[in-house]
Protein backbone atom coordinates (compact mmCIF):
# COMPACT_ATOMS: atom_id res chain seq x y z
CA UNK A 1 0.00 0.00 0.00
CA UNK A 2 1.36 3.45 -0.66
CA UNK A 3 1.47 6.59 1.38
CA UNK A 4 -1.54 8.95 0.08
CA UNK A 5 -0.28 12.17 -0.93
CA UNK A 6 -2.70 15.19 -0.96
CA UNK A 7 -5.73 14.63 -3.29
CA UNK A 8 -6.72 18.05 -4.90
CA UNK A 9 -9.96 16.42 -6.41
CA UNK A 10 -12.23 13.31 -4.77
CA UNK A 11 -14.33 10.80 -6.83
CA UNK A 12 -16.80 8.54 -4.60
CA UNK A 13 -19.36 6.30 -5.37
CA UNK A 14 -22.44 6.45 -3.33
CA UNK A 15 -23.92 3.24 -2.22
CA UNK A 16 -21.68 1.04 0.48
CA UNK A 17 -19.39 3.89 0.53
CA UNK A 18 -21.68 7.63 1.54
CA UNK A 19 -24.71 5.24 2.84
CA UNK A 20 -25.57 1.86 3.19
CA UNK A 21 -28.76 0.70 3.79
CA UNK A 22 -30.43 4.39 3.50
CA UNK A 23 -28.09 5.60 6.60
CA UNK A 24 -25.12 7.47 5.93
CA UNK A 25 -21.41 5.68 7.20
CA UNK A 26 -20.33 7.41 10.05
CA UNK A 27 -18.18 10.02 8.69
CA UNK A 28 -19.88 10.55 5.63
CA UNK A 29 -20.91 13.85 6.55
CA UNK A 30 -18.15 15.15 8.11
CA UNK A 31 -15.89 13.74 4.88
CA UNK A 32 -18.01 15.69 3.09
CA UNK A 33 -18.30 18.72 4.77
CA UNK A 34 -14.24 19.02 4.92
CA UNK A 35 -14.34 18.02 1.10
CA UNK A 36 -16.33 21.78 0.81
CA UNK A 37 -14.63 23.60 3.68
CA UNK A 38 -11.19 22.74 2.19
CA UNK A 39 -12.28 24.26 -1.47
CA UNK A 40 -11.61 20.41 -3.19
CA UNK A 41 -12.96 19.62 -6.13
CA UNK A 42 -15.49 16.37 -5.64
CA UNK A 43 -17.91 14.30 -7.30
CA UNK A 44 -20.37 11.72 -5.74
CA UNK A 45 -20.90 8.96 -8.44
CA UNK A 46 -23.30 6.16 -9.17
CA UNK A 47 -24.16 3.60 -11.91
CA UNK A 48 -28.02 4.14 -11.24
CA UNK A 49 -30.19 5.85 -13.86
CA UNK A 50 -32.97 6.03 -12.27
CA UNK A 51 -32.53 9.78 -10.67
CA UNK A 52 -32.13 12.62 -11.43
CA UNK A 53 -28.97 14.68 -9.51
CA UNK A 54 -31.83 16.63 -7.57
CA UNK A 55 -33.98 13.58 -7.12
CA UNK A 56 -30.92 12.16 -5.39
CA UNK A 57 -29.86 15.23 -3.31
CA UNK A 58 -33.09 14.93 -1.98
CA UNK A 59 -32.97 11.59 -0.95
CA UNK A 60 -29.72 11.88 0.51
CA UNK A 61 -30.85 14.78 2.34
CA UNK A 62 -34.23 12.73 3.89
CA UNK A 63 -31.02 9.62 4.93
CA UNK A 64 -29.34 12.77 6.93
CA UNK A 65 -26.47 13.23 4.46
CA UNK A 66 -26.01 16.76 2.56
CA UNK A 67 -24.10 16.86 -1.00
CA UNK A 68 -25.01 19.36 -3.24
CA UNK A 69 -27.17 18.45 -6.50
CA UNK A 70 -24.20 20.05 -8.51
CA UNK A 71 -22.01 17.07 -6.96
CA UNK A 72 -23.57 14.11 -8.34
CA UNK A 73 -22.93 12.43 -11.66
CA UNK A 74 -24.58 9.68 -12.73
CA UNK A 75 -24.54 7.11 -15.30
CA UNK A 76 -27.83 8.78 -17.32
CA UNK A 77 -25.17 11.82 -17.32
CA UNK A 78 -22.32 9.95 -17.98
CA UNK A 79 -24.36 8.16 -21.32
CA UNK A 80 -26.12 11.91 -22.64
CA UNK A 81 -22.39 12.98 -22.11
CA UNK A 82 -20.90 10.50 -24.18
CA UNK A 83 -23.98 10.97 -26.57
CA UNK A 84 -23.36 14.38 -27.20
CA UNK A 85 -19.43 14.05 -27.93
CA UNK A 86 -20.79 11.12 -30.81
CA UNK A 87 -23.08 11.99 -32.41
CA UNK A 88 -24.84 15.75 -30.74
CA UNK A 89 -28.60 16.66 -31.24
CA UNK A 90 -29.22 13.14 -32.25
CA UNK A 91 -32.45 11.10 -31.65
CA UNK A 92 -32.80 7.94 -29.05
CA UNK A 93 -35.42 5.22 -28.32
CA UNK A 94 -35.34 5.48 -24.36
CA UNK A 95 -36.29 2.69 -21.88
CA UNK A 96 -35.35 4.13 -18.52
CA UNK A 97 -36.67 6.71 -15.70
CA UNK A 98 -36.75 10.45 -15.83
CA UNK A 99 -33.30 10.30 -14.46
CA UNK A 100 -32.00 9.51 -18.26
CA UNK A 101 -34.67 11.29 -19.90
CA UNK A 102 -33.97 14.28 -18.37
CA UNK A 103 -30.16 14.10 -19.03
CA UNK A 104 -30.71 13.32 -22.51
CA UNK A 105 -33.44 16.45 -23.12
CA UNK A 106 -30.76 18.50 -21.60
CA UNK A 107 -28.17 17.64 -24.80
CA UNK A 108 -30.82 18.19 -27.11
CA UNK A 109 -31.71 14.76 -27.88
CA UNK A 110 -35.30 13.72 -29.43
CA UNK A 111 -36.55 10.51 -28.14
CA UNK A 112 -38.92 8.85 -30.82
CA UNK A 113 -39.54 5.37 -31.58
CA UNK A 114 -39.44 6.57 -35.53
CA UNK A 115 -36.03 4.95 -36.94
CA UNK A 116 -33.77 6.58 -34.11
CA UNK A 117 -29.67 7.06 -34.02
CA UNK A 118 -29.77 5.03 -30.71
CA UNK A 119 -31.44 2.70 -28.48
CA UNK A 120 -30.70 3.51 -24.67
CA UNK A 121 -31.28 1.36 -22.39
CA UNK A 122 -30.86 2.51 -18.52
CA UNK A 123 -32.25 1.10 -15.20
CA UNK A 124 -35.95 1.16 -14.17
CA UNK A 125 -38.21 -0.77 -12.02
CA UNK A 126 -40.49 -1.78 -13.98
CA UNK A 127 -38.94 -3.32 -17.37
CA UNK A 128 -41.89 -3.26 -19.77
CA UNK A 129 -41.67 -6.40 -22.22
CA UNK A 130 -43.75 -4.32 -25.22
CA UNK A 131 -40.99 -1.48 -24.74
CA UNK A 132 -38.48 -4.54 -25.33
CA UNK A 133 -39.25 -5.48 -27.88
CA UNK A 134 -39.91 -2.47 -29.64
CA UNK A 135 -36.27 -1.59 -28.69
CA UNK A 136 -35.03 -5.23 -30.63
CA UNK A 137 -37.01 -4.44 -33.23
CA UNK A 138 -35.39 -0.98 -33.59
CA UNK A 139 -31.89 -2.68 -33.23
CA UNK A 140 -32.40 -5.05 -36.02
CA UNK A 141 -33.56 -2.35 -38.20
CA UNK A 142 -30.07 -0.62 -37.39
CA UNK A 143 -30.14 1.46 -34.36
CA UNK A 144 -27.06 1.72 -32.32
CA UNK A 145 -27.31 -0.43 -28.84
CA UNK A 146 -26.13 2.14 -25.82
CA UNK A 147 -26.68 0.89 -21.96
CA UNK A 148 -26.27 3.22 -19.23
CA UNK A 149 -24.86 0.78 -16.67
CA UNK A 150 -23.59 -3.22 -16.47
CA UNK A 151 -25.07 -4.05 -13.30
CA UNK A 152 -26.87 -7.16 -13.98
CA UNK A 153 -28.97 -7.13 -10.16
CA UNK A 154 -30.21 -4.18 -7.91
CA UNK A 155 -31.13 -3.81 -4.31
CA UNK A 156 -34.48 -3.74 -3.14
CA UNK A 157 -36.13 -3.82 0.36
CA UNK A 158 -37.60 -7.06 -0.78
CA UNK A 159 -34.20 -8.64 -2.38
CA UNK A 160 -32.60 -8.46 -5.59
CA UNK A 161 -33.81 -7.44 -8.87
CA UNK A 162 -33.04 -7.63 -12.35
CA UNK A 163 -31.23 -4.67 -13.57
CA UNK A 164 -29.52 -3.09 -16.94
CA UNK A 165 -27.40 -5.47 -17.58
CA UNK A 166 -29.60 -8.91 -17.26
CA UNK A 167 -31.95 -7.13 -19.55
CA UNK A 168 -29.26 -5.62 -21.81
CA UNK A 169 -28.14 -9.58 -22.34
CA UNK A 170 -31.58 -10.38 -23.49
CA UNK A 171 -31.62 -8.03 -25.85
CA UNK A 172 -28.51 -9.44 -27.40
CA UNK A 173 -29.65 -12.37 -27.68
CA UNK A 174 -32.84 -11.51 -29.35
CA UNK A 175 -30.65 -9.33 -31.67
CA UNK A 176 -26.99 -10.47 -31.74
CA UNK A 177 -26.02 -6.93 -31.09
CA UNK A 178 -23.68 -6.20 -28.40
CA UNK A 179 -24.43 -2.93 -26.15
CA UNK A 180 -21.51 -0.12 -25.52
CA UNK A 181 -22.20 -0.18 -21.65
CA UNK A 182 -21.18 3.88 -20.22
CA UNK A 183 -21.43 2.95 -17.20
CA UNK A 184 -18.22 1.95 -14.14
CA UNK A 185 -16.56 -0.14 -14.43
CA UNK A 186 -15.80 2.28 -18.12
CA UNK A 187 -13.04 4.52 -17.53
CA UNK A 188 -14.78 6.87 -19.89
CA UNK A 189 -17.18 7.65 -16.74
CA UNK A 190 -14.11 8.24 -14.73
CA UNK A 191 -12.54 10.89 -17.47
CA UNK A 192 -15.77 12.71 -17.90
CA UNK A 193 -16.41 13.28 -14.20
CA UNK A 194 -12.68 14.57 -14.57
CA UNK A 195 -13.59 16.96 -17.24
CA UNK A 196 -16.38 17.86 -15.53
CA UNK A 197 -14.46 18.93 -12.10
CA UNK A 198 -11.78 20.47 -14.23
CA UNK A 199 -9.60 17.65 -12.66
CA UNK A 200 -6.25 15.87 -13.55
CA UNK A 201 -5.91 12.15 -12.87
CA UNK A 202 -2.63 12.37 -10.90
CA UNK A 203 -4.25 14.47 -7.98
CA UNK A 204 -7.64 12.40 -7.98
CA UNK A 205 -8.28 9.80 -5.68
CA UNK A 206 -11.35 7.85 -6.09
CA UNK A 207 -13.18 5.69 -3.39
CA UNK A 208 -15.59 2.86 -3.89
CA UNK A 209 -17.18 -0.53 -1.87
CA UNK A 210 -16.87 -3.00 -5.17
CA UNK A 211 -13.46 -3.90 -6.71
CA UNK A 212 -14.99 -5.15 -10.04
CA UNK A 213 -16.49 -1.59 -10.98
CA UNK A 214 -14.90 0.83 -8.47
CA UNK A 215 -11.78 0.19 -8.07
CA UNK A 216 -11.28 -1.07 -11.76
CA UNK A 217 -12.47 1.93 -13.32
CA UNK A 218 -10.18 3.84 -11.02
CA UNK A 219 -7.27 1.93 -11.57
CA UNK A 220 -7.81 2.19 -15.30
CA UNK A 221 -8.41 5.85 -15.32
CA UNK A 222 -5.30 6.39 -13.86
CA UNK A 223 -6.79 7.68 -10.30
CA UNK A 224 -5.35 6.61 -6.88
CA UNK A 225 -8.11 3.95 -5.79
CA UNK A 226 -9.39 3.20 -1.93
CA UNK A 227 -11.48 0.05 -1.47
CA UNK A 228 -14.35 0.75 1.50
CA UNK A 229 -14.77 -2.28 3.39
CA UNK A 230 -18.35 -1.04 4.20
CA UNK A 231 -20.67 -1.73 1.38
CA UNK A 232 -20.19 -4.98 -1.32
CA UNK A 233 -16.82 -6.40 -0.37
CA UNK A 234 -16.80 -6.95 3.56
CA UNK A 235 -12.97 -8.32 3.83
CA UNK A 236 -9.76 -8.50 2.54
CA UNK A 237 -9.71 -12.01 1.73
CA UNK A 238 -12.24 -11.13 -0.90
CA UNK A 239 -10.10 -8.19 -2.44
CA UNK A 240 -6.99 -10.66 -2.86
CA UNK A 241 -9.10 -12.59 -4.66
CA UNK A 242 -8.81 -10.06 -7.75
CA UNK A 243 -5.59 -9.81 -10.12
CA UNK A 244 -5.60 -6.12 -9.46
CA UNK A 245 -5.69 -4.20 -6.41
CA UNK A 246 -6.51 -1.02 -4.46
CA UNK A 247 -3.88 1.67 -3.45
CA UNK A 248 -5.48 1.44 -0.55
CA UNK A 249 -8.32 -0.58 2.04
CA UNK A 250 -10.08 1.32 4.58
CA UNK A 251 -12.94 0.00 7.19
CA UNK A 252 -14.52 2.78 6.06
CA UNK A 253 -14.74 6.95 4.83
CA UNK A 254 -14.01 8.01 8.35
CA UNK A 255 -10.41 6.93 8.17
CA UNK A 256 -9.96 9.14 4.76
CA UNK A 257 -11.35 12.70 6.78
CA UNK A 258 -7.65 12.91 7.63
CA UNK A 259 -6.05 12.85 4.09
CA UNK A 260 -7.89 16.31 3.75
CA UNK A 261 -5.97 19.21 4.79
Amino acid sequence: MTTPGPFDNWLSDMDGVLVHEGVPVPGANTLIEKLQSAGRGFLVLTNNSIYTPNDLHARLKKSGLAVPAENIYTSAMATADFLHSQRPKGSAYVIGESGLTTALHEIGYVLTDYRPDYVVLGETRRYDFGALTTAVRLIKAGSRFICTNPDTTGPSLEGILPACGAMAAMITAATGADPYFVGKPNPLMMRNALRRIGAHSESTVMIGDRMDTDVLSGLEAGLETVLVLSGVTGSMEEVERYPFQPNHVKDSVADLIDWID
